[in-house]
């Protein structure tokens, strides 16, 4: 698996953000890194993925565009930085593993 970097942009209106939380919303950790393994599994649509490890430091909201980096580990795992476009303040990090069949 090669390094790589993608962006995922979050309309204003979008629809998971609805509800958290009224008046200030956030896009969920779950769409997050739901965004972060389709960008990382691109053309292995075959893969399944285990998250080993997330943190999330910093709230995504509507309007965001978010920037994904990734880098294959010696020990199989694949980690993972994301930053709002135009920041370098990690929003969210962790590990993953690609289940390749």
């Amino acid at each position: 698996m090669p390094d790589g970097t993608a962006t995922r942009h979050f309309n204003i209106g979008h629809p998971s953000a609805e509800g958290h939380f009224p008046g200030n919303p956030i896009i969920p950790g779950a769409v997050l890194l739901r965004e972060v393994v389709s960008a990382i599994s691109a053309g292995n649509a075959d893969s399944g993925c285990e998250i080993r490890s997330a943190k999330f430091h910093q709230p995504v909201r509507p309007g965001d565009t978010l920037v994904i980096r990734w880098t294959a580990a010696a020990d199989r795992d694949i980690r993972f930085s994301c930053s709002i476009d135009g920041t370098q303040l990690p929003v969210v990090t962790g590990s993953l593993r690609l289940m390749l069949s």
